[in-house]
C-alpha cells in the first residue's frame, strides 16, 4: 500500500519515538534525550539513545539509526505497512484507503501553499516600496531592523482592495484558489468581485510544524481599525487551534545542545515572539489570538516537558493564566507540566526587553511559578478567607480541581501538596501556632478590639461601595468624596478603582453599563463579594423607596464614620438627626424610613 506524505508526517508527529521504543527498552531521560541498553546487542553500558524532538533513535553499539517505523520493523520484524498500521493504532488514526479524491486534495493543498508563498513575496516587496513607508517607520520605532523583519518574513499589505489579487492573477492564479487560501474575501453578493482580505496591515507569515507557509496574521496600521490583529480564516491547510506561531523555528532552536530550557516559551503575540527571539530566546512561540488548546499543549509537550507561559501581570493576564490551568489539568502526566511567568503589570515581553534588557526577561523566566502554585493562587484569590465558610469553600474548590486531573499518580501528588498548604495556612496547625504564640491577655483583648473595629469598618466600606454598584446615580452627588476615601477591604478598594475608571469616561449614569465595565475589567470576583451583601446594602441606603437625596445623605453619614469625622454611634445618630432636618417635609417620612432601615441593618 502506498502512503501519502501527509499521512506519514501526521503519524510521526502524533507518536513519539520514546513511546514506541519504551515498549521494548527501559529508557531513562538524560537531558533532552532518553538512554537505555541496546535492543540489538548485549551490552551493560547504555549506548542506545532516543531523541523525540528530532524523531529518531541511534544505537552506537550496532550503528543502527531510524525512526519509530523502522524501529518496529527491526525489533518486531514487521513489514513497512504492518509497522505503519501498528503506529496508526497507537495514534488513534484510521489507515488511509486508496482515495483518488484525497490525492486530489493533497495536490490542491500543495498548489494553495505555492500561492501563499507568492503572496508573501508580494507583501515583502511592498514593505520596502513607497506604500510601506509608514509600516517601516512603525517597525523601526519598535526596534526592528530590516534584517530582523526579513528573518521572520514580515511584509506589508497595501491599503488597496485588489493589489494582491491583481498581482497573483497576473501570475496565473484563479480567484477561487485565492479565496480557498484565505487571501481574498468572497462577497455574499456574487455579482461583486472578491477583494483582498488583508489591507493596510503589517504581515506575519504563519507556518505549520513542517515549515510550510499556511496562513498570515496582519497587524492594522490604522488606530481605528475594527480588529488590531487579523488572521487568515480556517482553510484546508490552516486550523489555528492546531498550530503555534514560530513553532517550526522554536523546535529547532530548543534542540540546540546549548539551550538549557525545559520547554518552549509561550508569549501572547507575534511581536512578543520576535522580540524574545532577537533577545536570544529563540525557542518562543505564540497561539493565534486565542487561549491555548489541547492540540497546542500537545505540540508544546512534544518538544519539552515544562513549557513556560508568559502573561501580563494585570487582571486580564491573570485570568488568561487561570484559563490555561483549567485546560492543562486533565492533560497532566508524570514529567509533563507547565510553568507561569507573570510579567510586571502593563508590560509584555517586548516592553520588558526594550525597557530593561534580556537579563530582566531571563529573571522573569527563572522565577516562573509551577502549575501547582498557580492553581493554589487561583483558588485562594477567588474570595477573602476570613470566615470558616469561606475556608470550607476553598477546600471544596481544591477537591473539585483535583477531580480534573486524570492521571492517578499526578492527582495523588497534587492532593498531598494542596491539602498540606491548606492545613499550614488554615488548618489545626495554623490555629495551634496562633494559640501558642505567647500573647498576653491584654494583647489578646487589644487584638479583639482591633478586629471588631476592622470588621465594623469593613461593613461600612462594603455598604459605601455596594451602594454605588446598586445605585450608580449616587455618583452625581458623592463622587469626589468616594474617591478621597481610603478603603482597607481588598474587594472595596479594587471596585473603587474600577468605578473611578468608569466614571472618568462615562457619558450617562446607567447601572448596566457600570456592571459591564466591572466585568470587562476582570472584577467579577470582587463584585460577587459585595453582591452577597445586597440586601443589607439596600437597607443601609434607606431601602428601595428612598429618594436620591435620602440615599446621598445616608451615604455621606456613613462615609463620615469611616473617615473619622464621626467616631461613635452617638455621633452617627446626631448626624442622622441633622440629615432629617435638612431634607424637605415632603421627603421626611422617606428619610425616617431610611434611617430605621439603616439602623436595623447595622445592628
Amino acid at each position: 500500500m502506498k502512503f501519502g506524505d501527509n499521512f506519514l508526517e501526521e503519524l510521526k508527529a502524533r507518536v513519539r519515538p520514546s513511546d514506541v521504543v519504551g515498549r521494548h527498552v527501559k529508557l531513562k531521560r538524560q537531558g533532552r534525550e532518553f538512554a537505555g541498553l541496546s535492543p540489538f546487542t548485549n551490552e551493560k553500558t547504555p549506548s542506545f539513545f532516543v531523541n523525540d524532538e528530532k524523531g529518531f533513535y541511534h544505537c552506537f553499539s550496532s550503528g543502527k539509526h531510524g525512526d519509530a517505523i523502522s524501529f518496529l520493523m527491526e525489533v518486531e520484524g514487521l513489514s513497512f505497512p504492518e509497522a505503519v498500521e501498528t503506529l496508526a493504532g497507537m495514534a488513534g488514526m484510521d489507515m488511509p484507503k486508496a482515495d483518488p479524491q484525497a490525492e486530489a486534495r493533497a495536490a490542491r493543498n500543495k498548489a494553495t501553499i505555492s500561492w501563499m508563498e507568492r503572496a508573501q513575496e508580494f507583501f515583502e516587496k511592498t514593505l520596502y516600496r513607497t506604500d510601506g513607508d509608514t509600516a517601516r517607520e512603525y517597525l523601526t520605532n519598535r526596534g526592528l531592523s530590516k534584517t530582523a523583519a526579513k528573518a521572520f518574513g514580515m511584509g506589508f499589505a497595501p491599503d488597496n482592495f485588489s493589489a494582491l489579487k491583481d498581482e497573483l492573477i497576473a501570475q496565473g492564479a484563479m480567484p477561487a484558489q485565492l479565496i480557498e487560501a484565505g487571501l481574498l474575501v468572497e462577497p455574499e453578493d456574487r455579482s461583486r468581485q472578491p477583494w483582498d482580505r488583508f489591507r493596510d496591515r503589517i504581515m506575519f507569515p504563519i507556518h505549520d510544524g513542517r515549515g510550510r507557509l499556511v496562513a498570515f496574521g496582519g497587524r492594522a496600521m490604522a488606530k481605528d481599525a475594527k480588529a488590531k490583529y487579523l488572521n487568515s480564516p480556517e482553510t484546508p491547510i490552516f486550523q489555528k487551534s492546531k498550530l503555534l506561531y514560530n513553532y517550526h523555528r522554536a523546535r529547532r532552536a530548543y534542540s540546540d545542545p546549548t539551550n538549557s530550557a525545559r520547554g518552549l516559551i509561550v508569549a501572547e503575540g507575534y511581536m512578543d515572539v520576535i522580540a524574545l527571539s532577537r533577545a536570544g530566546f529563540t525557542h518562543a512561540v505564540a497561539p493565534m489570538g486565542t487561549a491555548l488548546t489541547e492540540d497546542q499543549l500537545d505540540l508544546l509537550w512534544r518538544v519539552g516537558p515544562e513549557p513556560i507561559l508568559c502573561f501580563d501581570g494585570d487582571k486580564a493576564g491573570k485570568r488568561a493564566a487561570f484559563r490555561s490551568v483549567e485546560r492543562a489539568l486533565p492533560l497532566l502526566q508524570p514529567g509533563q507540566s507547565l510553568r507561569f511567568a507573570m510579567l510586571p503589570d502593563g508590560q509584555d515581553p517586548d516592553d520588558l526587553i526594550r525597557a530593561s534588557g534580556p537579563p530582566a526577561m531571563q529573571q522573569i523566566l527563572d522565577t516562573a511559578l509551577p502549575l501547582v502554585d498557580m492553581l493554589w493562587r487561583r483558588e485562594v484569590e477567588l474570595e477573602t478567607l476570613h470566615t470558616p465558610e469561606a475556608k470550607a469553600g476553598l477546600k471544596s474548590r481544591i477537591y473539585k480541581a483535583l477531580e480534573e486531573i486524570q492521571h492517578g499518580d499526578v492527582k495523588a501528588q497534587y492532593k498531598t501538596e494542596l491539602l498540606a498548604r491548606f492545613d499550614a495556612q488554615f488548618g489545626w496547625q495554623a490555629n495551634r501556632q496562633k494559640k501558642t504564640s505567647g500573647e498576653t491577655k491584654a494583647n489578646k483583648s487589644t487584638q479583639i478590639s482591633s478586629a471588631q473595629k476592622l470588621a465594623s469598618n469593613a461593613r461600612t466600606e462594603m455598604t459605601l461601595i455596594g451602594a454605588i454598584l446598586e445605585f450608580p446615580e449616587l455618583l452625581e452627588r458623592v463622587d469626589e468624596r468616594l474617591f478621597e476615601l481610603q478603603f482597607a477591604h481588598p474587594a472595596c478598594a479594587t471596585i473603587q478603582r474600577g468605578v473611578l475608571d468608569w466614571w472618568r469616561q462615562t457619558k450617562a449614569v446607567e447601572k448596566t453599563h457600570l456592571h459591564a465595565h466591572i466585568q470587562d475589567q476582570g472584577l467579577e470576583q470582587d463584585y460577587r463579594v459585595l453582591s452577597r451583601q445586597r440586601l443589607l446594602i439596600r437597607a443601609g441606603m434607606g431601602g428601595m423607596d428612598a429618594t436620591l437625596d435620602e440615599r446621598a445623605a445616608l451615604w455621606n453619614a456613613q462615609a463620615d464614620t469611616l473617615s473619622g469625622q464621626s467616631s461613635n454611634a452617638a455621633d452617627l445618630n446626631d448626624t442622622r438627626a441633622r440629615l432629617v432636618e435638612t431634607i424637605s417635609g415632603d421627603n421626611s417620612d422617606g428619610m425616617h424610613r431610611a434611617m430605621r432601615a439603616s439602623k436595623e441593618a447595622r445592628d
